[in-house]
Order: structure tokens, then sequence, then C-alpha cells
């Protein structure tokens, strides 16, 4: 593997603050270091609120980014494009378009030089590979939120990203629908080693998926916390993972880790609020003694 493909991806103290008009911008993330190789699959995992999402909408180009860098093989990045193709909790889908025109709209941007037939084997290809074969020609409203997400998938692969972002992807799906749709994407990555960041809050979801699980810390300022390698062989299969004992090993790893964050949350809340019972009580002491 060439230097390009072991730091295909670099993100290097990537900071997202916003306006306080009390002080201090409020820093939400701050100084997030990673690296991805190529064809990696990469899940961040923290509790709500943590920054996961804000870190994924800065590498998409979709929120600016304050301070930091990123760069994807070899050239640094700052707005959004095709190169980076993300997949959303909701597919966003438009009514009024097939699952077929849906791919399609991505796919017109991607390759302007392509003919109208080269164009649409495109869309049917991937289609086909989520499994819509026989609903190329179905809207949205005919398709179960299962279906709706293969179609946002294969929308999303069609651009050939060089990075492809998922966050939280399977989060309004059920169990059953969730864990047939990880297969379908871990099958895809394998086939077609797209390197892949995964914003998940499932454990389980991120180390079967992942090479490597990237923890963060509460915020504000969150950033990397810890990171656990999953040297799970790929392609996978799940009841390979689940069998093999150390399966449970990084799963108690990730549990302890988000507990100690929350009760690092708990004791931040605690102290806040003797601090503002604090202050009230001297302002109240103070008034007293003016009168």
């Amino acid at each position: 593997m060439s230097k390009n493909e072991r730091r295909y991806v670099e993100i290097a103290n990537l900071t997202k603050a916003y306006p306080n008009p009390f002080g201090k911008d409020i820093e939400v993330v701050k100084d997030f270091n990673m690296i991805l190789r190529k064809g990696e699959i990469v899940s961040v995992i923290g509790h709500s609120g943590c920054g996961k999402s804000t870190v994924l909408t800065m590498v998409a180009g979709l929120n600016e980014i304050s301070s930091g860098s990123l760069v994807v093989d070899g050239r640094e990045v700052s707005g959004p494009g095709p190169d980076r193709a993300v997949v959303f909790q909701s597919p966003c889908l438009l009514p009024w378009m097939t699952s077929l025109e849906n791919v399609m709209l991505g796919v017109k941007q991607v390759f302007p030089h392509g003919t109208k037939a080269e164009r649409k084997q495109i869309c049917e290809y991937y289609l086909n590979l989520v499994g819509l074969a026989d609903s190329m020609h179905k809207y949205p409203g005919e398709m179960s939120g299962g279906m709706q997400q293969r179609v946002g998938i294969a929308r999303a692969i069609a651009l050939k990203p060089q990075v492809l972002l998922l966050d939280e992807p399977f989060g309004r799906l059920d169990s059953l629908t969730r864990m047939d749709l990880q297969d379908v994407v871990l099958e895809i990555l394998d086939r077609e080693k797209i390197t892949t960041m995964v914003i998940t809050h499932d454990v389980d979801e991120a180390i079967y998926m992942s090479d490597r699980v990237c923890m963060m810390t509460n915020g504000p300022e969150a950033t990397v916390g810890q990171i656990i390698d999953v040297p799970f062989a790929r392609p996978r299969l799940r009841q390979d993972v689940l069998d093999d004992r150390h399966y449970y090993d990084f799963r108690f790893s990730l549990i302890a880790f988000l507990e100690k964050q929350e009760h690092a949350k708990e004791a931040h809340v605690k102290a806040v609020k003797e601090r503002l019972t604090r202050t009230s009580s001297e302002a109240g002491t103070a008034a007293t003694v003016s009168v």
C-alpha cells in the first residue's frame, strides 16, 4: 500500500466553533484528528450531541470548518464535491421521481459526458446491487422505509465517490431491516473498496461494520477520546463475528468508555448547578446587605 493509500483521508485538528454573544466562541468540536486508509471503514460513536454529525458534515463540505484541514488522496478540500457522498438517516428522495430517476439525478452531474444509455446502466447496476432490481420504477410513496434507504445508498454509491459518509443511515429502521442493510452495505464496500466513515450510536453496529471504531468525548470541545482496532477479516459473516470471543471484549470497551463519558457529563452538570446556586445565594445576600 502506497503512502497516499495509507493516509488516504487525513483529518487534522478539525474544529467547529459557533459565535457566542456573551464571550468566547463555543467550540463544539475541537482538534479532531484521524487518518483513514484507502478502503477502510471507520465508525464514530459517542453520546447524542457530542458532535459526531458535525464532524461528518465538515468532512462532507456541508458545514464550514472553523479551523483545521481535510485532505483526500493528497488533495486538500474545503467544500462539497462528488468525491464525498453522504447517506443521511432520512433518504430525502424526491417523491415525484421513481427510484431510477432519483439515482439518475446525481449520475447526470458526475457523468455529464456519458450517453443516456450509459448513465441508465450505471443507475440500474447500483439499484440492483442494493436489491431493488424489481423496484426501479416505483415512487418513494410506494416503498417501505428500508427500500427508500436502499435507493439513498444506491444514489450515493452510483457517484463512485472516493469517500462514503454514512450518518446513522439505519437509525429509523426496524432491527431485521437494519441488519439486512448493514450486510448489503458491507458487501458493496468490500466490492467497491470505498473509504467509509459511519456515524452511529449503536455499539454492535460499530463493531460489526468497522475496521476501527473512534469514540468521541462529550462536547463542547468534543474530540477523539479513544480508537480501537477491530481485526475481524472482511468480508464478514455476522455469526462468525458474534461467535468470536474478542467481540465481547470490544463491546465491553466501548460501553465502558460511553459510561465513563456519561458519568463525566453528570458530574459536570452537577458542578454547574452548584455554582449557579452559590452565585444566586451570594447575589441575594449582597442585595440584603445593601438594603
